[in-house]
This record gives structure tokens, C-alpha cells and sequence, in this order.
């Protein structure tokens, strides 16, 4: 479905967007969700504070190699002048566009007034952003949730300072930071928001597949959805999603060999980025997931959990999928 998404020069591909996720939406998962039709797919969360950009962790996030535009970075912090610095040292690394996190809800994000917490001071909102956008030639976006609290609800608020201070689009959790990942998403606020400011908005929470992108969209009026939980282990939802939004159409299932392909690429992919040992580790909660949209797999998923080796982890992935697909042969 081509997209009249713009966020400063770039247009997006599809009205479809990976919500950033750590310890998740790695280098070589946006790639493979890219691939399978996401519009755009920001990094990890990276931390603001560049002094601790020296571990492992934080180069792996800061790597793009390889990765298609725009490639855009999420950052957070509480500080707006280290978030401009950062800002600026992620630019020169290869962002092309900058996203500010102030939705996480993590307990160590906001005991360090970050994520979420951000919500709570409008003023420091300000502040963070305009020194932010003002810092960088890139456009910058910001990732938010309703409000701290159900009684603390001042997303509408802030999306007008985000406007303000020259953000270029939005992205709304349609749930407060106590509410963490519970109840239902607010989907009325969303809409409030779309109707009172100009900048894309993309909603964010409960959408499970391509009829509920669909509803969303019609109800919020958001320019895009944006997709997190549900592409684990499920990356072509995003394919699913745009084709139904273009066509109205409903793709089938994925066929097992087509699942096996592309988690075969996706394991192949994380055994590169991380090494033998890293990979193997990193692999085990990615294949877990995808074996949570298979019948009768937890027996296959507790052997898979015990090895240690990539080779040994990519031939397992390969004969297990031949059993089920040979099994499936002669039933038919």
C-alpha cells in the first residue's frame, strides 16, 4: 500500500511501523521486518548518556550497517543537553532520524526520570525537546503514553508542545505508564489527539493483526499503526497488515516452509550480529516465540533451550520443520 507518510524528506513505504522494543527490535530483526513490510523500524532504546556507550550492549544498538532508510534512533534520557548530545554523536554515526523515547514504562527508566516519567514535568519535556530538535538537522519524533496515571492523563498536552517545538511526528501508547501492557488501549485519546494537531500520528497498542489495523485506524483516524508484541515471533504481520489496508483482502497463514525460511534467516542473522555463544543465547527467547504461533512445539522448544551451539541450533530449527512438514504431507 504506498504510503503519504512524510517525516521531514523521508516518505514512508507502508502506513505500518515496528514499535522500538528492547532487548528485541535488535539490527537484525528490523531488518527482517523491513523485509517483511514494516514502513520503518527505529532501533533500541539507547541511552543518552554517552559515557556508557563503551559496553557491548550499547555498540550492538548503535550498529546500522547494512540497514535500509530512514534509519532512525531512539534515545532517552532526562537531561536535556546530553539528549542533544546524543542526538547529535547518533546523527554522525548514521541516523536519519532521531526518535525520543518518554513512553517506556521500565521501572529503571523511570526511577531515572526517564521514559515515561518524562510525563509528569511538561516543562523538562520542553526543554528536552526543543534542545533536541534544535541540536540536529534530522527530523526528530517522540514516542509517548497517555499520562503517568488514569488520573494524570496530559498526552493531548504534550502532543501540542511536541508540535511546537518542531517534532515532526508522534507516536501514542494508548495506555498510561501504571497501566503498564494491561487493560485495554485508549483509543479514544489517540483520536483526540489526530484531530487536534497536525504532525502524523501513529497509534500504538493492542494491534494484533491486520483487521484490528484496520479498526484502529478508522476509529483514531492515525496516520499509521505502529506494532510491537505482535510481530514477535511474527514478522510478517506487517506484510499481512499492509496488504489488507491496500486490497481488503486477508492473506493466508504462512505455509511451515514459509515460516521455516524466514526464521532460518532470522537465526542465521542473529548468529552473525552476535557471535557463536552471544547469538546462540539471544536466538533462544526469538525461536520461543515463533514456536508460540505453532501447535504442540514445547516439547521441541525445551531441547532447542538447551543447546549451546549455532550450528547445532540452526540444524535442530531445519529437521524439526522437515518432521512437521513431511507429517503434514502424509496427512493430507
Amino acid at each position: 500500500m504506498p504510503s503519504d507518510i512524510a517525516i521531514g524528506p523521508y516518505r514512508l513505504e507502508a502506513p505500518v511501523i515496528l514499535a522500538p522494543m528492547a532487548g528485541v527490535t535488535d539490527r537484525p530483526f528490523r531488518q527482517l521486518c523491513r523485509q517483511l513490510g514494516a514502513g520503518l523500524a527505529p532501533s533500541e532504546m539507547v541511552t543518552a548518556d554517552t559515557r556508557l556507550w563503551n559496553s557491548r550492549k550499547s555498540r550492538m544498538r548503535l550498529d546500522h550497517c547494512g540497514e535500509a532508510g530512514p534509519i532512525s534512533v531512539q534515545i532517552a534520557g532526562a537531561d536535556p543537553q546530553m539528549m542533544a548530545s546524543a542526538a547529535q554523536e547518533n546523527v554522525r554515526l548514521g541516523a536519519q532520524i532521531i526518535d525520543i523515547n518518554m513512553g517506556c514504562p521500565a521501572k529503571k527508566v523511570c526511577k531515572k526520570a526517564a521514559g515515561s516519567a518524562l510525563l509528569r514535568d511538561e516543562k523538562l519535556v520542553t526543554d528536552i525537546l526543543n534542545a533536541v530538535v534544535k541540536s540536529v538537522s534530522v527530523p526528530v519524533t517522540l514516542k509517548i503514553r497517555t499520562g503517568w496515571c488514569p488520573d494524570s492523563r496530559n498526552s493531548l498536552r504534550i502532543a501540542k508542545i511536541a508540535q511546537d517545538q518542531g517534532v515532526m511526528a508522534l507516536a501514542v501508547h494508548g495506555r498510561t505508564r501504571a497501566c503498564g501492557y494491561r487493560a485495554a488501549a485508549e483509543f479514544d485519546t489517540i483520536a483526540k489527539i489526530v484531530s487536534e494537531v497536525n504532525i502524523p500520528v501513529f497509534a500504538n497498542g493492542d494491534i494484533t493483526g491486520a483487521q484490528s489495523a484496520r479498526a484502529v485506524l478508522d476509529y483514531t483516524g492515525a496516520a499509521a499503526v505502529m506494532v510491537g508484541r505482535a510481530a514477535q515471533g511474527r514478522p510478517w504481520i506487517f506484510r499481512e497488515i499492509t496488504h489488507f489496508l491496500a486490497t481488503g483482502e486477508q492473506l493466508p497463514e504462512p505455509s511451515l516452509e514459509k515460516i521455516r525460511d524466514i526464521l532460518l534467516t532470522h537465526l542465521s542473522a542473529l548468529h552473525r550480529f552476535y557471535g557463536e555463544i552471544m547469538g546462540a543465547r539471544i536466538a533462544r527467547k526469538h525461536v520461543g516465540w515463533y514456536l508460540q504461533t505453532l501447535a504442540n512445539s514445547e516439547l521441541f522448544r525445551k531441547t532447542f533451550n538447551q543447546i549451546e551451539c549455532a550450528t547445532a541450533q540452526y540444524a535442530s530449527v531445519q529437521a524439526w520443520f522437515e518432521r512437521l512438514i513431511t507429517k503434514g504431507a502424509q496427512a493430507a
